[in-house]
């Protein structure tokens, strides 16, 4: 099935039932709001306004639409952050503290962010968890997007000496399997242990490899937190995330997926391939700049396939220019039908494109939607049209899965591992995985262009 997301929040109330009908009539059958919508939902600390939300989701459902609810805490609010700075994550590049007015301005390891989260979480849950027009629930956003696991905040040191006693028992072990008598790095109690940043050449490889497992730890911990209060108060509805790649988000994806319906993954296949090919050579760019590379789609379609059991959601496809890569050129014609299609090919349950309707204000304003800002249709709106038609002729439901001839390990740990102790600066273990998925084709007899699960 198709899906859309969709943000009322942005839009006269009174706009909400066409764009619901339009929604209907096109095909689609899941729409997922209110993952950004924390200010709107609580204007003031305690207070919640939830009668636009009750409108919104009745309107949706009125038309015979599945909505998917998004828990908002990948944008905590102004009056959270005044009135609990201590929230705020540290840069660990830098030192400094990172501010409010983007998102994922949050620290995993703040215990007070973790409260608040799961309290907006558990109002949320107690008064849709049992809505008929609620299929079920997002977790956050694109955990970790921005390079926001890591935090060298005091709340992350603190959070580590601690995570440091319970792992190693005494300091002494510590030392011992950090090696900590080279350049005298040994320590005499676990108050002195610091966060490995800031230092005049590189710090100890298992120092950081430790900090790395630590904070992927703490992403589970607040991660586990909200699901356990879906499952408790929404019985019967499906929780789900939408992953960004794991060498992205720099945690065991698995680990984060263990508790969860299935995986979702958010698809840009431009933006990913931009950023992807920065170094290429602008003729091996060119050819894919527009398509986005054949292999990069089908590498993540797979990599999200093994996190989670059941049928894994695009919960984002990308319909037409993004805003936040290098040259964010349109698709080709014919490509977002495409990109839908191969998803579906790999095993998608449902593919949900963002989003529905171009916004005329903020950070997005560039990205596109299924409608222009004037609810014109977009370049994408009739390739959605053909994919419906694509999907009603070709009966997936009905057409058996085929066991894999290969597979590729992924493992976490050996990406960090590259990261932290890189012997050449051409050593990327994504671009390894990516090549051995090629050359495993190419053994296989198995035509490039196609795909291996």
């Amino acid at each position: 099935m198709l899906g859309v997301c969709y943000y009322p929040e942005h839009w006269p109330r009174d706009q909400w039932a066409d764009d619901a009908r339009r929604m209907a009539a096109l095909g689609l059958r899941y729409v997922r709001i209110g993952e950004f919508a924390w200010s709107r939902l609580e204007p003031d600390p305690g207070r919640y306004d939830f009668d636009w939300f009750d409108a919104a989701l009745a309107t949706l459902a009125a038309a015979g639409l599945k909505v998917v609810i998004g828990t908002p805490t990948a944008t905590p609010p102004k009056w959270l952050i005044d009135a609990h700075p201590e929230i705020l994550p540290v840069d660990p590049a830098t030192g400094r503290t990172r501010g409010f007015g983007s998102r994922r301005h949050y620290d995993f390891s703040s215990d007070v962010y973790r409260d608040a989260a799961v309290k907006i979480v558990t109002a949320l849950a107690e008064r849709y968890g049992a809505h008929p027009g609620v299929a079920g629930w997002q977790t956050d956003n694109e955990l970790c997007c921005h390079h926001t696991t890591l935090s060298a905040s005091p709340v992350a040191r603190d959070a580590f000496r601690l995570w440091c006693r319970d792992r190693y028992g005494d300091v002494a072990a510590l030392n011992a399997a950090w090696g900590n008598v080279f350049w005298s790095m040994e320590y005499r109690s676990f108050d002195e242990i610091e966060l490995p940043v800031g230092a005049v050449t590189e710090t100890s490889p298992a120092h950081r490899l430790a900090w790395y497992r630590f904070s992927s730890d703490e992403v589970v911990r607040f991660h586990d937190a909200q699901v356990e209060v879906l499952r408790r108060l929404s019985p019967g509805r499906f929780v789900t995330h939408n992953f960004i790649p794991m060498d992205e988000t720099g945690i065991d994806n698995h680990r984060l997926a263990r508790d969860l319906d299935f995986a979702s993954y958010d698809n840009y296949p431009l933006g990913r391939t931009d950023l992807r090919m920065a170094d290429a050579a602008p003729a091996d760019f060119k050819r894919f700049m527009r398509t986005g590379h054949p292999d990069y789609g089908a590498f993540y379609f797979d990599q999200t396939r093994g996190l989670a059991p059941g049928a894994f959601w695009i919960m984002e496809q990308q319909p037409g220019p993004v805003n936040w890569a290098t040259h964010n050129p349109a698709p080709a014609p014919g490509m977002v039908r495409l990109w839908t299609l191969e998803a579906f090919a790999h095993g998608a349950g449902v593919v949900s494109y963002f989003r529905w309707r171009q916004a005329p204000f903020a950070q997005e304003q560039m990205h596109a939607g299924l409608l222009r800002p004037d609810s014109s249709e977009a370049a994408a709106w009739p390739e959605i049209e053909a994919v419906v038609r694509d999907l009603a002729l070709l009966d997936l439901d009905s057409t058996p899965a085929t066991r894999a001839r290969v597979a590729l390990v992924v493992d976490v740990e050996a990406q960090w591992l590259g990261e932290i102790e890189q012997q050449g600066q051409s050593y990327d273990y994504t671009s390894i995985l990516l090549q051995q998925g090629f050359v495993a084709k190419l053994t296989l007899g198995i035509p490039v262009g196609n795909r291996v699960g």
